[in-house]
């Protein structure tokens, strides 16, 4: 299935996604965007789960935000490299739904593969764009595609956004979206071991960092996000 999409999301891991842009996700396919996550992984290396678990775990999350499509690439769960292998399968996937905006992972986080996810995907968003790279996926040669914005969103580590979203009508979508993934996060009743991802206070970060960044513009809810490049904008009112 290949159709264009107006933003595509990349997360090193299922649940990524979810929890670094979630609302802006949901918000952009209330307003009629046209969005797909691409995972990476399957999160097999996870205290928790299963990467079967957690495929029907993404599925779920995915139908909550409404997205189009979600792939996942399958690559190894903590030995993501920036090699010119995982690049082409990547640039393969952009090429494929020529999306105009990617949202990455963090740009600096605890998890290593939220670094050098960010990083992948970005170099192969500008790899993308070079007619002399070619790549075909079974329907004859892609097109070469750019888009035109990357930005990455934030993860564990509170790094200084270069803009926020106001997400206030659309968390509850998000933590739905979120609670998804069931083996992922905090259960009373589980078993499992305990990761810092499973307590209590991890998941309750979610609401509490999103208030934050909410207060900073003054709304409820909101997320943030860094640029690769300065916004262009016509006009200074374009800001609001």
């Amino acid at each position: 299935m290949s159709f264009k999409l107006d933003i595509l999301a990349i997360g090193a891991h299922p649940d990524d996604v979810e929890l670094g842009c979630g609302g802006t996700i949901a918000k952009e396919v209330a307003e009629g965007k046209l969005v797909g996550i691409l995972d990476l992984t399957k999160g097999e290396l996870g205290t928790r789960g299963t990467p079967k678990i957690r495929a029907m775990e993404a599925e779920a999350a995915a139908g909550i935000l409404g997205v189009m499509v979600r792939e996942n690439l399958g690559l190894p769960d903590g030995f993501l490299e920036n090699t010119k292998e995982y690049q082409l399968k990547i640039v393969e996937i952009i090429r494929k739904y020529q999306p105009d905006i990617v949202l990455c992972n963090a740009i600096e986080d605890r998890h290593p593969d939220h670094a050098k996810g960010s990083k992948l995907a970005s170099d192969a968003c500008f790899l993308s764009g070079l007619r002399a790279i070619k790549t075909d996926i079974g329907f004859g040669e892609q097109e070469a595609w750019r888009p035109k914005n990357v930005y990455h969103y934030i993860q564990w580590k509170g790094i200084e956004p270069d803009f926020v979203v106001d997400v206030s009508d659309y968390m509850d979508v998000k933590e739905n979206a979120i609670k998804a993934f069931k083996s992922q996060f905090y259960d009373p009743n589980s078993k499992e071991p305990e990761s810092p991802i499973t307590s209590k206070n991890f998941f309750e970060s979610v609401d509490y960092r999103a208030k934050d960044l909410g207060r900073i513009i003054g709304v409820n809810y909101a997320e943030g996000f860094t640029s690769e490049r300065y916004v262009a904008i016509e006009k200074l009112s374009d800001i609001f």
